[in-house]
């Protein structure tokens, strides 16, 4: 399990290499001047180039983007250009309210979209099924900003009861996280009610039920348990995606997280802090999901005896296995 942890952990490095070559690119091409942001337009052109020099903006791709390769190894994701702070100072005192949304808006999802999933599959071609899988299609399909907007006009304009944006207490949260969560709910609810299906016509449960089991039991403990893998899946795809898609929700409830930041860099041309906030936004993406696929051994038993057959079958293999198998003579001869 743990070098199968640091196989997967490793492989991050390639992905986040690629993923700043990306944003780096895109970036260098992107139209605008930051030292033209920084100083204004009543600033000479001389004023503009010497800012330009002392930024390193005159070089060229490579050697900006290998300079910028070189800090990075180093820990040092550079320095914002509008407020003059390290670029992980800035990050760090706005990643929290992210995660924390994400996370509250995961709980919910949960709470919400694996019951309504569990009895749409048990109440399966009734009208619970029908309305359950209705409501799952209109939330797949409805964009979150418009649900968000949508949610604002009615509870926080003209009802007043919610308050439309800002953070400032635990009401606040309530109307970004039923927003937020209308995607992953529908979803959590979908995959649930596929996998819970597919479970429940299996031989093992008309097995349990022939053995005189209670229906609680029987759903529960034996169908949901043998269900888990593909709802893990799912919930840790829509945490993730959760964190990557706070840019839209931050910036419709004014939330002062690392999606309004980045928005707000990409406004001022301030480079070194989108870089930053999509570096740290992948890394965390990448750890959910190494993060849901480490949990399926302890979900699972099944998967969890696959590590220990293999470790047992290598620890009693032969010199003369061992040899056959790195030839390829022993898969043949099996074929």
């Amino acid at each position: 399990m743990l070098k199968y942890a640091f196989r997967r952990i490793m492989a991050m490095i390639p992905v986040l290499i690629g993923i700043s070559l990306v944003i780096f690119t895109l970036l260098y091409f992107t139209p605008g001047d930051p030292a033209r942001m920084m100083l204004g337009d009543l600033a000479t052109e001389a004023e503009v180039q010497a800012l330009r020099d002392e930024m390193g903006l005159n070089d060229g791709f490579a050697v900006r983007y290998f300079r910028y390769m070189g800090d990075l190894l180093k820990g040092d994701l550079g320095t914002s250009y509008v407020s003059k702070l390290p670029v992980t100072e800035e990050i760090m005192s706005r990643l929290p309210v992210t995660v924390l949304v994400a996370f509250l808006v995961m709980i919910f999802a949960v709470l919400i979209g694996v019951p309504a999933g569990i009895i749409s599959a048990v109440k399966q071609y009734t009208w619970v099924d029908s309305i359950v899988r209705v409501l799952s299609l209109l939330g797949i399909t409805m964009p979150a900003f418009w649900l968000a907007l949508l949610l604002v006009l009615l509870l926080a304009v003209n009802l007043g009861w919610l308050p439309a944006s800002g953070l400032y207490g635990p009401k606040y949260y309530i109307l970004p996280v039923i927003s937020i969560s209308a995607v992953s709910i529908a979803t959590i609810a979908r995959t649930t009610r596929s996998s819970m299906l597919e479970v429940i016509r299996s031989d093992y449960m008309r097995t349990a039920k022939a053995k005189g089991q209670s229906p609680r039991v029987i759903i529960f403990k034996h169908a949901l348990t043998n269900a888990l893998i593909p709802i893990l899946t799912i919930v840790g795809i829509q945490f993730a995606n959760g964190l990557g898609g706070a840019v839209v929700n931050e910036q419709v409830f004014a939330i002062p997280g690392l999606g309004k930041m980045m928005v707000d860099a990409i406004k001022a041309r301030n480079y070194p802090l989108v870089q930053g906030s999509v570096l740290t936004l992948a890394l965390l993406q990448s750890m959910v999901n190494l993060g849901v696929d480490l949990l399926y051994a302890s979900v699972d038993p099944r998967i969890r005896s696959q590590y220990v057959i293999k470790k047992k079958v290598h620890m009693k293999e032969t010199p003369v296995t061992a040899v056959l198998a790195n030839t390829g003579e022993l898969d043949g001869g099996l074929k």
